[in-house]
């Protein structure tokens, strides 16, 4: 939050950390020219490799297009897999294979939530190429999603797609320190396609997030309209890049929202979900796959679905193709 108020505002502290921004910046800049150039070499697969990511840090609404992806490159006929970095995993040997049931605090919540809504092949690693590979010798994939790792040119890819928050965009425009990117802007001009989550202008391609069925986090109980909230007080708990979007969901609800933000990839423990109130706790579904062993029936969580509109959907369908047909 500290870090939002410096990228995202205008904090005295970010023109302190300019000259450090031109540095990563340019550091950034070569890396990329010398994987251009034949120098560095990324490793091509045998099958196409479709990388989602971001150039700001922080949550953009990745995890649930790659999700979406997966489904739609399954309804082409495709059999993708997807590869992670599996960021905040604590496993003591690389790659993981990753199931719905998996340890998150193992190998990441979002490679979690991953296997468990798209019902793919999932392979995480620090390692991407070594992921990648692992999932084509132990899988029957003919397609690879690779969720983040825009930057990680190691693992040669044929689709880029760069996912923007609408709300927030790119922060100040600064490389990290001083600003957000972990990349130049100039960066998007190379990208196949610029995915806009929530609000777009025109001429852009967007997306949104759609929730409004709570689901109960110990799996007991039966979906329920978030609707039936409408007027209530709930304790509205968010471990994600920006939590604030989550809150604005429910509020759309008409829901009287007491915020909790945590940290993205927090891991949580039975005291941050204990309120004496007996007011119901909604969460986002990549904390649920974190609660489950300590949740209660006062639980719940709701679960996203990316739903592009049509102009973005028709071009994301163009893309596809033509790599698909390579």
């Amino acid at each position: 939050m500290r870090l939002d108020a410096v990228w995202y505002g205008k904090h005295p502290l970010s023109i302190l950390l300019v000259p450090l921004a031109w540095l990563y910046g340019g550091v950034m800049r070569l890396r990329r020219a010398l994987y251009r150039a034949g120098v560095l070499r990324g490793t091509r697969l045998p099958v196409p490799v479709i990388v989602v990511g971001n150039l700001s840090v922080g949550g953009t609404g990745k995890t649930p297009l790659v999700i979406y992806l997966v489904e739609l490159l399954r309804a082409a006929g495709k059999k993708p897999g997807v590869v992670s970095r599996g960021y905040g995993g604590k496993a003591r040997h690389w790659p993981q294979q990753v199931h719905a049931g998996s340890d998150p605090l193992l190998v990441g919540d979002e490679p979690v939530l991953i296997a468990q809504r798209a019902g793919c092949p999932v392979v995480v690693d620090p390692h991407r190429v070594r992921a990648a590979q692992t999932l084509l010798a132990e899988h029957d994939c003919d397609v690879i999603v690779a969720d983040d790792g825009l930057q990680h040119y190691a693992l040669a890819r044929d689709i880029e797609i760069a996912v923007v928050d609408g709300a927030r965009r790119h922060g100040n425009g600064r490389c990290l320190p001083a600003g957000p990117l972990r990349e130049p802007l100039a960066r998007l001009r190379g990208v196949d396609m610029v995915m806009i989550n929530d609000v777009g202008v025109a001429g852009e391609y967007t997306f949104t997030l759609s929730g409004d069925q709570v689901l109960s986090v110990d799996g007991r109980g039966a979906p329920r309209p978030l609707s039936e909230l409408r007027g209530q007080s709930v304790h509205a708990v968010a471990g994600i890049g920006r939590p604030a979007r989550f809150f604005e969901h429910l509020r759309r609800y008409q829901l009287r929202v007491i915020e909790h933000p945590f940290p993205d990839h927090h891991r949580y423990v039975a005291d941050d979900l204990r309120f004496t109130d007996g007011l119901p706790v909604l969460m986002t579904e990549k904390d649920m796959v974190k609660c489950r062993a300590f949740a209660s029936p006062a639980h719940g969580y709701l679960p996203v679905t990316a739903e592009p509109d049509a102009a973005c959907a028709a071009r994301l369908r163009i893309v596809l193709r033509s790599c698909l047909a390579r």
